[in-house]
């Protein structure tokens, strides 16, 4: 069984060194193909992510003006309390708020320590029902010594679209993509089992099984699937950590965050493996089945 298995392994390489030229289109294609579902992929998961936090982020951050003395920001929480539909008021000075993103970021953020720190103090005002958030921050923004008062307002609103979007059309492109992937790999496949046509008739003649006839093509459709899953590794891998490292300090800002790299890179990669080497193997399925019936 287990020769048998190498054998079978053996061939299926050599396989695709015969055919060098249509290995290197169905690598091409599944490498294209795994490389936009993996940032379909991406993008969906951070759209996911971040409509999660639109929907979870019911606060109201309240920016206080540079050089407001502590006897006005003592004074400024006090109204914030006031105000109708607050439940809670939480202090957190500049550096509390450079912390976060420093923890998010990294230490490229540790050259804005001290005098440099471009942020704000911040109140965060938690409202006790979501539908007031608007209502509220209006209301604190006109207080004295408030910069601005944040709640994502429209552009909340304009992410939740986007994300469900998304959603919905960036799954339905990813199935399409695959299905496309499929195709040109079973084309492939249906080549260079009809250039060894005569030696697949004869393995029949002699009473080889199905079974056996087709686990060579089988495994090969897998390697034109884990071949062309490398370069997309590569690209969602190092792309994607930089697309984070430029847009993600903008989402902390209004304390939406993308996933992080380190969490969910590597599920990404897994799954693009899968991915290919599931579509190979299918490919060569379909193209088996229709050629042994004949």
């Amino acid at each position: 069984m287990i020769r048998t298995f190498f054998r079978h392994l053996l061939e299926s390489i050599k396989s695709l060194k015969r055919n060098g030229w249509m290995t290197v289109a169905s690598v091409s294609a599944v490498t294209i193909t795994l490389t936009l579902v993996g940032v379909f992929l991406a993008v969906i998961m951070n759209a996911t992510k971040l409509a999660t936090d639109i929907e979870n982020n019911v606060n109201v951050s309240v920016f206080i003006d540079v050089g407001t003395k502590q006897d006005e920001i003592d004074k400024l929480e006090v109204e914030l309390r006031k105000l109708t539909n607050v439940e809670d008021v939480t202090f957190s000075s500049k550096d509390a708020e450079l912390k976060k993103i420093q923890s998010a970021m990294g230490d490229a953020w540790n050259l804005f320590e001290g005098d440099s720190n471009p942020l704000y103090d911040t109140f965060v005002i938690s409202t006790t029902e979501p539908s007031q958030t608007k209502a509220v921050a209006a209301k604190a923004a006109k207080l004295p010594a408030v910069f601005k008062a944040d709640y994502g307002g429209d552009s909340s609103d304009k992410i939740m679209k986007i994300a469900g979007a998304v959603q919905t059309w960036g799954l339905g492109a990813a199935a399409l993509l695959i299905f496309v992937a499929m195709f040109l790999i079973s084309n492939t496949i249906r080549i260079t089992i009809l250039s060894r046509k005569r030696e697949i008739q004869i393995m029949r003649l002699v009473g080889a099984k199905n079974g056996y006839i087709r686990w060579p093509f089988f495994i090969e459709g897998g390697w034109i699937g884990l071949i062309g899953a490398i370069v997309p590794i590569l690209i969602i891998t190092f792309g994607y950590q930089a697309v984070y490292g430029l847009t993600n300090p903008m989402f902390l800002r209004s304390n939406y965050s993308l996933l992080q790299p380190d969490d969910f890179i590597w599920k990404i990669d897994l799954l693009i493996v899968g991915i290919g080497v599931v579509i190979g193997s299918m490919g060569s399925i379909i193209s088996m089945r229709r050629f042994l019936k004949i």
